[in-house]
């Protein structure tokens, strides 16, 4: 039967309709989702923590507020309060009196990050051998091509982008996401350093080397192999630590005794 339409009231006469879940969402079209413009501090935190990650900021470069006040036209509460946000993850020194500067790397930090990461990574790429379908096998490979020609075209920050999602997308093959996101936070101080190391001659090309080592053994099952060679492929950034500490000491804390082993491993 259809729905009665009442022309002389306005009105019409809805057929009875299925009731709503007590735990449904809003139904489509009523309420359009609201646009929020981001804070100021949040677009300030963002862009300055992009700068550091990067290195386009270095260590111990100096943040002046005012700068940035004048650069986003805006006043300094948002800017202390994005300052404020990087000093608890460590990106920034604030010095009473002294002023604010991005900070250097703890090596004591980096050491247990890649502890953790080389552990991490093992259990996601033995899921992977076990789990990945050929499917996600290829787009793997469509990663390490991807890798190959930004290495070939000098682009840095596009290498660094496919690197991850290599890493990204081993995690996901293996149905352990949540692991990667686990990397994701504990790996901030070793991400600046990763980004001084791909300008170095070579590093790129070795790079793609490393993560085809890793996805032929994912490819043939072999699960010790695999994570064998993804360990050997994460050590070289601890093997490689005291080169670039020689080339860049201003951007590194260096703790006598307790950050000797990074150099003996």
């Amino acid at each position: 039967m259809t729905k009665a339409i009442s022309i002389a009231s306005g009105k019409v006469a809805h057929a009875s309709r299925r009731p709503r879940a007590p735990n449904a969402g809003p139904a489509a079209g009523r309420h359009p989702p609201r646009q929020v413009a981001p804070k100021s501090s949040d677009v300030v935190y963002r862009d300055l923590r992009s700068r550091i990650m990067s290195m386009e900021l270095r260590p111990g470069a100096a943040i002046i507020e005012k700068e940035i006040t004048e650069r986003y036209g805006i006043s300094r509460t948002p800017v202390r309060e994005a300052v404020l946000r990087l000093a608890d993850e460590h990106l920034i020194d604030v010095a009473p009196k002294s002023g604010t500067f991005v900070s250097r790397i703890p090596l004591s930090v980096m050491r247990e990050a890649i502890v953790a990461r080389r552990a991490l990574e093992a259990a996601t790429v033995r899921a992977a051998t076990e789990k990945a379908t050929e499917s996600q096998l290829m787009e793997l490979r469509a990663i390490i091509q991807r890798q190959r020609e930004t290495a070939a075209s000098g682009d840095e920050a596009a290498f660094h982008a496919a690197d991850n999602a290599f890493h990204a997308g081993i995690a996901a093959a293996g149905h352990l996401p949540g692991i990667w996101d686990m990397i994701e936070q504990i790996r901030v101080q070793v991400e600046r350093y990763r980004r001084l190391t791909l300008p170095q001659p070579g590093r790129m090309e070795m790079v793609v080397k490393e993560h085809t080592d890793v996805l032929n053994a994912i490819s043939r099952r072999q699960a010790d192999k695999a994570a064998e060679k993804m360990t050997l492929h994460l050590n070289k950034l601890q093997l490689d630590i005291a080169l670039f500490r020689d080339l860049w000491p201003d951007y590194f804390v260096y703790t006598p005794g307790l950050d000797d082993d990074l150099f003996r491993e």
